[in-house]
């Protein structure tokens, strides 16, 4: 779980130094919560799956500060003209307390339980009024080696209780650990909660309450 939370934050750091390919900052401050997947493999010949782990914060609706990280499965799967094998790295940004919402229960299904959209890239992109409107969660992915038609529509993204349990010694729900605080924050916790306030700082007078 560890090196888990670490591969997170070079992922993170990666991105947004990617510049032109890079999440606008301004999408990043304006974030309920981050979570990312770290080498998402995704392999098939003809009929195709997916399988990764990853970790996710909320931010405090009131400081701004970021939570401690919980640990989510992602799997899905696909049928259609396929071959090759990827490893993806996935951020994905949630926008509203309605995708948050969908995405603390216990299973979330891209492009079912809540919009997700590819997000816009480049420091200075802003995400167009369709997007802003529409889309719940955007989502980034970062890909390595060959595949064709890739795709999450349909992937499955679960709390990974197992992990919190040998991360914080009690099989937390994500929910418990990143909106109630509960497990405290057992380094790298720290480390995590600074590259997300290093990338997705917001100022003193934009703390939304809603």
């Amino acid at each position: 779980e560890s090196d888990r939370i670490k591969e997170a934050i070079v992922v993170l750091d990666e991105v947004m130094a990617a510049g032109d390919s890079s999440v606008p900052r301004n999408i990043l401050e304006k974030a309920e919560a981050i979570a990312v997947f770290p080498s998402l493999v995704k392999a098939g010949f003809v009929v195709g799956g997916s399988r990764g782990h990853g970790v996710i914060s909320v931010r405090d609706t009131k400081s701004g500060a970021w939570s401690s990280p919980a640990f989510l499965t992602i799997t899905g799967g696909s049928i259609g003209f396929q071959i090759g094998a990827q490893a993806i790295d996935l951020v994905l940004v949630v926008q509203n307390r309605r995708g948050l919402e969908q995405l603390l229960k216990n299973q979330f299904k891209i492009g079912a339980s809540a919009s997700v959209a590819a997000g816009p890239v480049g420091r200075d992109a802003q995400a167009s009024t369709d997007i802003q409107l529409r889309a719940q969660i955007l989502s980034y992915s970062r890909t390595r080696g060959l595949f064709a038609g890739v795709s999450l529509a349909g992937s499955t993204i679960r709390q990974d209780r197992d992990a919190n349990e040998r991360f914080y010694g009690v099989a937390y729900r994500t929910g418990q650990i990143v909106t109630q605080g509960l497990g405290g924050a057992p380094e790298p916790s720290s480390d995590w909660r600074a590259a997300l306030a290093r990338h997705g700082h917001r100022g003193p007078g934009d703390i939304r309450t809603h």
